[in-house]
């Protein structure tokens, strides 16, 4: 699904009401409606009971319109809504008065706030609340939160210690977190750290690549009305969200005559003495995630530990060094040619080390292998400074996925220069490897050579630990084999999107603190079948 700025998001709303006849006061219904329901399903998740105090804070706009309907559908769940309007109910114009007059009809009370002072007395009412919900200012910002709202903003970040604290139980925003700008550009004033945001037809292009996307937390996209053609139609820009629609179309269920051939034969390089675990997580990740056959490459020292710890893989040992990495001498001779024979895709690099005759052999295998190919972690090392060499190869299918340090070593830049921009980064680099690039972090970026670029906002703090990547290559691998290399960025979208999938149901029964990297590779399955029930049930 494209990502739509402030004016295409409004030009969306229009050509709904003028093409299909849905009027603004239904879209903002849906909305509000839709907000609730998505609040309530996530609150189901974490709690047994229903929410006790709720406060939602509303501005004169539509997104305080957006607020009221909220509110209206919270009322009979929640023991307390109380609604704060910033704004005195004058001001209020069309679609937003009418609905702030439908609340009141239902029963509801407003305070209104117009003044520091006012809202200092209200505070600690507000501060005391279970749920905070955000309905201040919408996409249409334009400059930076200022005078009374900025003062709003900071004393709820300030509350919740930017949505890391475990009170208020949460923030959440309505289509957007009320300051942060819907074009992508940095905020010019303070932005509400949310939990979670519930934005509607697409998400804002600001929400997922600006500086301070992070205010958005989780993000979740709800439907109110508008085609989905109608936002293909109207988006000029390049980014998506890598949603659920984006896989719609892909062959994810298998049918009943399949066999393991159909599904790729995946030969992983990894592992190195000390690092034998980045074998065994990439190779159960492969298996997990679907591969049809998978072989693992490793330093003959450690193919006893990695033969021993999963029974459904075939293991090779490659000569080896004398500190148990993979020696120069495994490409020179004919040996790894036949292991490579037969293969669909190939992964390398996980816990591979920085040895010389490592990197050399790397370097040989990246420039002189013709299957689909997929790079990280010391694979990528090799290229430290020569980032260029990446372009040099037969392959024409090229992944590589560096995390922000690898991809400043590739690159020969500081990190902080690759942070900055990191759509930009990941689509130079694309281009000038004519590669697929995964840029790992906050919202990973995939981008194609042909300018296109996914977006993956799923996941949790808790893949922030060693072995993710590892994982996240054996997944990858096992995807390429069964998806092919017709739409290989949206193979790659969907291997990030199932990673993060996968530590989120994981984020359900625990704390994320404590997810670990097998743990992940465990869930993968369970997380394709969640995009599954998730396409099915929107069919």
């Amino acid at each position: 699904m494209k990502a739509l700025t402030a004016a295409e998001m409004r030009e969306v709303d229009r050509l709904t009401t003028e093409r299909f006849g849905i009027p603004g006061w239904q879209l903002m219904e849906a909305a509000g409606k839709a907000a609730a329901n998505v609040f309530l399903e996530e609150y189901g998740r974490r709690s047994t009971t229903l929410p006790g105090h709720v406060c939602v804070l509303c501005g004169k706009g539509n997104n305080g319109g957006d607020g009221f309907v909220v509110a209206r559908h919270l009322k009979e769940e929640a023991d307390r809504v109380d609604v704060y309007l910033f704004a005195n109910p004058e001001e209020l114009h069309g679609d937003a008065a009418k609905n702030l007059q439908r609340w009141q009809e239902a029963g509801g009370k407003i305070v209104s706030l117009a003044s520091e002072a006012e809202w200092e007395k209200n505070w600690p009412a507000i501060a005391s609340a279970e749920v905070i919900i955000d309905a201040m200012l919408g996409t249409g910002i334009r400059g930076g939160a200022s005078g009374l709202i900025a003062k709003v903003i900071e004393d709820v970040n300030r509350l919740s210690r930017n949505a890391t604290a475990a009170r208020p139980g949460w923030v959440v925003a309505v289509d957007t977190p009320s300051g942060l700008p819907s074009d992508g550009e940095a905020a010019a004033g303070p932005v509400i750290r949310a939990h979670l945001t519930i934005t509607f037809t697409a998400p804002k292009t600001g929400q997922l690549i600006s500086r301070d996307a992070v205010c958005c937390g989780e993000i979740l996209v709800r439907q109110i009305g508008s085609p989905g053609a109608l936002v293909e139609e109207v988006g000029k820009g390049t980014t998506r969200w890598a949603g659920p629609e984006e896989f719609a179309d892909m062959p994810l269920l298998r049918s009943w005559d399949s066999h393991k051939g159909k599904y790729g034969n995946v030969l992983l390089v990894a592992g190195s003495v000390g690092k034998s675990g980045a074998a065994i997580l990439g190779g159960q990740a492969a298996l997990r995630a679907g591969a049809g056959l998978v072989t693992i490459g490793i330093a003959e020292p450690i193919l006893p530990i990695v033969a021993a710890s999963q029974p459904e893989y075939m293991t090779e040992p490659l000569p080896a060094t004398s500190a148990g990495t993979i020696s120069a001498a495994a490409m020179k001779s004919e040996r790894f040619a036949e292991i490579l024979r037969g293969k669909t895709v190939l992964g390398m690099g996980p816990g591979m080390g920085t040895h010389a005759e490592t990197q050399d052999f790397i370097r040989s295998v990246v420039s002189s292998a013709e299957i689909p190919l997929v790079l990280d972690a010391d694979g990528l090392n090799a290229f430290a400074d020569r980032g260029d060499d990446l372009a040099r190869r037969k392959t024409k299918h090229l992944v590589v996925t560096p995390h922000p340090g690898e991809m400043s070593r590739l690159l020969g830049v500081s990190i902080p220069d690759v942070e900055r921009d990191r759509v930009k980064t990941a689509s130079d680099a694309a281009r000038k490897w004519n590669a697929c690039v995964l840029l790992k972090g906050f919202h990973t970026v995939v981008a194609a050579p042909d300018g296109r670029v996914f977006v993956n906002t799923t996941g949790t703090p808790g893949l922030a630990k060693g072995g993710s990547g590892d994982v996240l290559t054996g997944l990858l691998s096992a995807l390429i084999g069964q998806f092919g290399i017709e739409d290989l960025p949206r193979v790659v979208a969907l291997g990030a999107y199932l990673h993060g999938v996968a530590a989120e149901l994981l984020t359900q029964q625990s704390d994320a603190s404590g997810i670990i990297a097998e743990e992940v590779a465990h869930a993968i399955p369970y997380a394709r079948r969640k995009l599954l029930e998730e396409l099915q049930g929107r069919g």
